[in-house]
């Protein structure tokens, strides 16, 4: 399995507006400690530790292909 960086989800403007609302009201440390599950959530969904080095090079470098 390979990092799919081309644009996946459907009807993205709602799942943004989704996330904006969940941190709606909520402190900075409460924000963080949220994204912090929900990255955990999402790694442990994917699984593939080669496609989650992958995205973290990704995220550490926006302008990597």
């Amino acid at each position: 399995m390979t990092l799919n960086t081309a644009p996946n989800i459907p009807q993205p403007d709602d799942f943004y507006a989704e996330l904006l609302a969940l941190h709606e009201g909520r402190s900075k440390a409460e924000s963080d400690a949220i994204n912090a599950r929900l990255v955990l959530l999402l790694a442990n969904h994917i699984g593939d530790r080669r496609v989650l080095s992958d995205a973290l090079r990704a995220a550490a470098d926006p302008q990597q292909k």
